[in-house]
């Protein structure tokens, strides 16, 4: 059964198939860029579990979430609740997203940010580091065993953070084998888009130590939150449940476990 992932792949690739640039001259961009914000080491800083906030307009299983969203207010009402990262989609055709929201997001802040889309190729890595993020998303279920490496080791060397994504166990261990440091688990099933909230705490203590844990998707609230930090992950990644809250910073302060 073709899921949406297979869809968004699809297109993405029938894009980098066209696109003629050549990639030793967009890596040495990518190379000369100034220096990153550190993603994976404002995460293993946070004492408490931390939270990547995301900036989402839109996606395929749920439609339109906040259309009209400002990027800048919300990165500002984000970093006021205590976020310590944030994740911008910038896929425009399933997400509604684009390279001016990260940018804004990024500049009205000084948190890091999460390009948060679909990397299929090593054009996508050197535009990801030139755009102005400070680190990637590797989905392990889109990317064959030596893409993911391959793909991983030129992020790392162009100076990203890289965030592997995994749904079960095999593919974490792909994802640690390619040297993963910072690795989430997401629980959205990619066949019925159910979210499985046990997946992410059957996983937490199958992820080695001294790699960060994050939990993605279907993060609702304080007890789930919750309930993942006592699993043990360092941090969680949440978007629809911000994007469309009517105060995201209030909504961060206790998915941090403020009051």
């Amino acid at each position: 059964m073709a899921t949406y992932l297979d869809h968004i792949l699809e297109a993405h690739r029938a894009a980098a198939e066209r696109d003629g640039r050549d990639a030793n001259v967009l890596t040495d961009r990518a190379t000369s860029c100034p220096p990153t914000r550190g993603f994976r080491a404002a995460l293993a800083a946070e004492p408490g579990l931390s939270v990547i906030a995301e900036i989402k307009r839109r996606s395929p299983s749920k439609g339109d979430l906040a259309p009209n969203l400002d990027p800048v207010a919300l990165a500002r009402a984000y970093e006021q609740g205590g976020a310590s990262c944030l994740s911008v989609l910038t896929d425009a055709d399933f997400f509604g997203g684009s390279v001016e929201d990260l940018q804004a997001a990024r500049n009205a802040t000084p948190l890091p940010v999460l390009r948060k889309d679909f990397t299929v190729n090593e054009l996508d890595v050197c535009d990801t580091r030139i755009m102005g993020a400070d680190c990637i998303l590797l989905i392990a279920a889109a990317l064959a065993p030596a893409e993911l490496i391959r793909l991983h080791d030129l992020a790392v060397a162009v100076g990203l953070d890289v965030l592997v994504e995994v749904h079960d166990e095999d593919e974490l261990t792909i994802a640690v084998d390619a040297g993963a440091t910072l690795v989430g688990v997401n629980q959205r099933d990619l066949v019925t888009f159910e979210v499985d909230h046990e997946r992410a705490v059957r996983m937490a203590a199958a992820i080695p130590d001294g790699v960060v844990k994050v939990a993605e998707s279907g993060v609702r609230d304080a007890s789930d939150a919750a309930s993942l930090a006592a699993a043990g992950y360092d941090a969680v990644l949440v978007g629809e449940s911000l994007v469309t809250a009517a105060t995201p910073t209030e909504s961060i302060r206790l998915l941090k476990g403020d009051r």
